[in-house]
């Protein structure tokens, strides 16, 4: 026999559990809205219906913390949408097995991030570990919005206090406050991007709540070793006692190659006689082979290691850890950097240095992105201001020809008659009669 009342707050609280089994008090003003009373003590709201000739039963709220009245109200809401052909239980079993952020991030990293360089993939779980799942992780994939993104990589681009450490190491950096970063805020704007483009594709949702992001101005770093410099740079690199470090960064200078490229290089990768780099695309940024031609200076750097490298290393520059190319070499710049007196210059401004000097040379903005391995021509352009020496010659001869020309203004014979002078006088210099500029 079905129990039927009208639910009131004192019926549920009058109501006694019973031994061994749970049971239903259903209202008699909403068809299948009941209050269930577990063996436990606990009480909750629950709605039978049928569905596609299925019996079924959803659990939507608890009382007390839902009180008789919002239930009942809850209770006509789910009632409408049954009616009218909805089945509220399976609608909240997609909800609960939406793909939530975490879940982006996890399926991200496992189909996209193996494609990219082992560097630039390791970038990107750092921006989605420290950024993205904090703000985002719980959050449904469907729930992102573009106001979403605008406020995380708002936050991103202000910066935040370096460095991250408790307890920093170094006094100057524990003094040091926030710092600007609207570079890193473009760099996250293009992960969050690609990530909600593949949620797209595999039908997460309909929409790139990223696509069209507001780029932050980027300001291009522009540091160039002058002639004095880089002369004072090879003489501290001539006296350094770790040539392994020295050698490194005489081979960047010399080439333009990123250090990255530099320190994986191995013995088999140089032609010595046709004086050729092949560097394999393991270690390119643009994930593509990349054959340049050397000096006979680059060629001598490589002769030299072959004779102080122990036999049958493939690495130009073996690490401390057997098997392994050097890591790191960061003291050691630092040291040559206030030997130099070039505190503000990185390792990778010696290969802006060395497309500057390409251009001092004449060679053309092509030739530069060869040797330099741009897979893009625009990345190749910010060198383009270099080449003004043409420019500048060709304004010179154009400011040169709209001068006015001197005008004679008097006679050297029209003074004397005038002024009462000798003819001597009213000229200048040798003999010349005097003249003047404008009318």
């Amino acid at each position: 026999m079905v129990n039927r009342q009208k639910l009131t707050e004192k019926v549920l609280r009058d109501a006694a559990p019973a031994d061994g089994r749970d049971y239903q008090i259903f209202d008699t003003d909403v068809r299948g809205f009941a209050a269930c009373i577990y063996r436990g003590g606990g009480r909750a709201f629950t709605i039978d219906y049928r569905y596609a000739g299925r019996q079924r039963r959803m659990t939507f709220a608890r009382w007390p913390e839902w009180s008789v009245s919002a239930a009942r109200e809850r209770a006509k809401e789910l009632r409408r949408d049954i009616d009218a052909g909805g089945d509220p239980l399976a609608t909240r079993g997609a909800l609960r097995e939406a793909p939530r952020v975490t879940d982006l991030i996890h399926r991200y990293a496992e189909v996209h991030l193996p494609h990219l360089a082992v560097l630039n993939a390791a970038d990107q779980r750092s921006m989605m570990e420290k950024f993205i799942r904090p703000a985002w992780g719980k959050k449904l994939v469907t729930e992102v919005s573009c106001y979403d993104v605008e406020l995380l990589l708002t936050k991103v681009a202000e910066g935040r206090a370096r460095p991250a450490k408790q307890k920093p190491n170094n006094r100057a950096r524990k003094l040091q406050g926030a710092k600007p970063t609207p570079v890193r805020a473009n760099r996250v704007g293009e992960v969050i991007r690609k990530m909600f483009a593949y949620a797209v594709k595999w039908g997460w949702r309909e929409d790139n709540p990223a696509m069209g992001f507001r780029r932050r101005m980027e300001t291009p770093r522009e540091r160039y070793l002058s002639q004095e410099e880089l002369s004072r740079l090879a003489t501290a690199l001539d006296a350094a006692t770790d040539d392994r470090a020295s050698g490194i960064i005489r081979l960047c200078m010399l080439t333009g190659a990123r250090v990255g490229e530099v320190r994986q290089a191995r013995f088999e990768d140089f032609n010595l006689e046709h004086l050729s780099w092949t560097k394999p695309a393991s270690t390119t940024k643009q994930r593509r082979v990349h054959r340049v031609p050397i000096s006979d200076e680059a060629a001598a750097i490589v002769r030299q290691r072959r004779i102080a490298v122990v036999t049958g290393s493939p690495w130009l520059f073996p690490g401390d850890t057997p098997g392994q190319p050097v890591q790191e070499i960061r003291r050691f710049w630092v040291r040559i950097q206030k030997e130099v007196g070039i505190p503000d210059v990185r390792i990778h401004d010696l290969r802006h240095t060395f497309a500057s000097l390409l251009v001092s040379g004449g060679a053309s903005l092509e030739m530069i992105g060869k040797l330099l391995g741009h897979s893009q021509m625009q990345t190749t352009q910010r060198y383009a201001h270099l080449m003004d020496s043409p420019l500048r010659a060709g304004v010179g001869a154009v400011a040169s020809a709209f001068k006015p020309k001197p005008r004679l203004v008097h006679s050297a014979q029209e003074v004397p008659a005038r002024e009462g002078l000798p003819a001597a006088d009213a000229c200048g210099p040798e003999g010349k009669p005097i003249t003047a500029l404008g009318a």
